[in-house]
């Protein structure tokens, strides 16, 4: 089985770490885990699996993150998942939003660890690769550590290895998506408390981290962090992960050679069809904090979508960074 180092990884992000998007950030990370959008089982076995599984062979390592909960369907997923050459396959128990609680899968199966445990004993059947799960450290009125710790404890004995803790609660009533992720209040100290519980497993926190000193801290604790709209909307975060978390060189010194290297990207997939607004709009954030940072956004944003913009936009957006 794949041995992942997940000291640092960048969180599953709907609408936001397709495959361009991880292209992207492996240009400025070679160590750190991607993952990719959540898919639904749904989408894989009566959808098109190639539009949702392919990717880039740079990729790796690079994790699957599925939503479901009926485990023969998780473990046909699983297979579909280790056939395209995923690293890893994730279960999705932490999403609080309406359409993924109708659709029995997300944060509300929080409240059903001995069908989470099936799922991953059922995939782990079925595949080589390691299958682990992201969760949150409770729902609405559940007490937070008591129903945290039988949730891991169910989920672990049936072999899993590997939590991803979001160290908020999920409300499924009265709070949007959006509002779960910064309202309910963040207890770093019961992810912390669950690692000292659990010494063997590999316990990864993830909610409300925007610093690589923030994640040199949490690092005490636990053995790896999960950054998200951070990494996105500020990537060249990512380019001091390699130094500071893995003790290796930075793949780039500066953002615009880190730009230039995306532009072969961008190139080879508008060749392929790919329009370049799909692309571009992961790479907006790269000069923030930067004198004409904004100009570059704008100058971006109000014209990728246009029919004939290409490579030329984007070399005339670099020259707004001073």
């Amino acid at each position: 089985m794949t041995k992942l180092n997940r000291k640092f990884t960048v969180a599953p992000m709907l609408d936001w770490t397709d495959r361009h998007c991880r292209y992207f950030h492996r240009l400025l990370t070679k160590e750190a885990v991607l993952y990719t959008e959540m898919v639904t089982t749904g989408a894989l076995l009566h959808g098109d699996p190639e539009r949702h599984l392919r990717f880039n062979q740079e990729e790796h390592p690079v994790a699957l993150q599925l939503g479901g909960s009926e485990p023969q369907e998780m473990a046909e997923c699983a297979r579909l998942a280790e056939r395209y050459g995923y690293d890893e396959v994730n279960i999705n128990v932490g999403c609080p939003s309406e359409r993924v609680q109708k659709g029995a899968f997300g944060a509300c199966l929080m409240a059903e660890p001995q069908l989470i445990a099936d799922c991953v004993a059922a995939m782990q059947a079925a595949v080589n690769i390691p299958v682990t799960v992201k969760n949150r450290i409770g729902i609405d009125d559940q007490d937070d550590y008591a129903g945290l710790l039988a949730f891991i404890s169910t989920v672990s004995q049936a072999g899993c290895e590997t939590f991803i803790i979001h160290a908020r609660k999920a409300w499924l009533k009265g709070l949007s998506p959006k509002e779960n992720r910064d309202i309910p209040p963040l207890r770093y100290d019961l992810v912390y408390q669950i690692k000292q519980e659990f010494p063997p497993l590999e316990i990864i926190i993830n909610g409300g981290i925007t610093t690589l000193e923030q994640c040199q801290q949490h690092l005490q604790h636990v053995d790896g962090v999960m950054v998200g709209r951070e990494a996105y909307h500020n990537p060249w975060l990512l380019a001091q992960v390699d130094p500071l978390i893995y003790g290796v060189d930075a793949p780039f010194l500066e953002r615009k050679a880190a730009f230039e290297a995306f532009l072969d990207y961008v190139q080879a997939q508008q060749a392929a069809g790919v329009a370049l607004n799909h692309m571009s709009r992961h790479i907006l954030g790269l000069f923030q904090g930067m004198p004409g940072a904004r100009a570059f956004r704008r100058l971006i944003s109000e014209n990728a979508h246009k029919k004939n913009a290409g490579i030329a936009l984007l070399r005339e957006s670099l020259e707004k960074i001073a």
